[in-house]
């Protein structure tokens, strides 16, 4: 049986979307208890054919990992993917969109396990879903590999302390989107898919670009091309911090954090070419198309 956990910040003064899921979730769903507390929480569960648990929390799991982190491995440490429900803002971010990223610090190099069939599972639903329900003034985008955790002075070592794959899955960007009832119900069904499809794949590490980079949304989201992603390093982070055999090193240490390795490396034509020969030179991925 495949198993899956996802973790709801339930302050809406901290967090405006994921209460709002996990009340969707709880309504729509007949799920019971799984006799786990966390936080105060009864643990909640679902089974068909797959697992499904759901766990409240005060704060957002990322923002406090040093806590939260010894009870992830005490209960989760044997699922097969994880999920944090959550909000999106920055500058300049883009609204109504509902995106998906995997775990990593890129300019430290540490990197979380990531799953491709799981992020394309989930990526590919979010925008059937979106068809859907009509919600045509919305896109579904993926978003360059980050860990919340660096703000709130969680170290990036903490990372890869916990073997599961695990994803932010977000409602952005403002506070129109936050409440947005259809996304909010379009995210909420999506969970229960991301063991939907399981057709082989070509697995791409994609390194350059912008943080919400179009060019690998619209690969990931042609869902019978058999593309997926591992993790994306966008161009912002790569300058500086991926230069010489340091930079190497890191690149070596994220495609090992990728279930299944992968199967080529695309890079960004904005990425200058001497992190390109680089990294040619040192790395030695699967032939894309073997």
């Amino acid at each position: 049986m495949n198993k899956a956990v996802y973790f709801f910040c339930m302050d809406e003064t901290i967090d405006p979307v994921a209460s709002k899921v996990f009340n969707v979730i709880e309504s729509n769903n007949r799920v019971s208890e799984a006799h786990i507390k966390i936080d105060g929480f009864p643990v909640l569960e679902l089974n068909n054919s797959n697992c499904f648990q759901f766990v409240r929390l005060h704060d957002v799991l990322s923002h406090n990992y040093i806590k939260y982190l010894p009870l992830l491995n005490k209960y989760f440490n044997d699922f097969h993917v994880s999920g944090i429900v959550n909000w999106h803002e920055g500058i300049n971010a883009p609204d109504r969109i509902l995106t998906v990223h995997s775990t990593g610090d890129i300019p430290s190099g540490y990197f979380s396990k990531s799953n491709p069939r799981y992020f394309k599972n989930l990526i590919c639903t979010l925008e059937q879903n979106r068809i859907k329900y009509g919600l045509d003034s919305f896109r579904v985008m993926t978003e360059a590999t980050h860990w919340s955790g660096i703000p709130y002075k969680q170290s990036p070592e903490l990372i890869t302390k916990y073997n599961v794959p695990i994803y932010d899955i977000e409602i952005g960007s403002t506070i129109e989107s936050w409440n947005n009832e259809r996304a909010i119900k379009i995210l909420s069904e999506t969970l229960f898919e991301v063991f939907k499809e399981n057709m082989q794949l070509k697995n791409l590490l994609c390194v350059g670009g912008i943080h919400f980079e179009e060019s690998y949304s619209n690969s990931i989201l042609e869902k019978e091309n058999g593309i997926s992603i591992g993790h994306i390093l966008a161009n912002q982070w790569i300058v500086e911090n991926y230069a010489g055999e340091n930079g190497s090193e890191k690149l070596n240490k994220c495609i090992e954090s990728i279930v299944g390795g992968i199967n080529g490396i695309i890079y960004h034509d904005n990425l200058k070419g001497e992190y390109k020969q680089r990294n040619r030179s040192r790395i030695r991925p699967r032939d894309l198309w073997n």
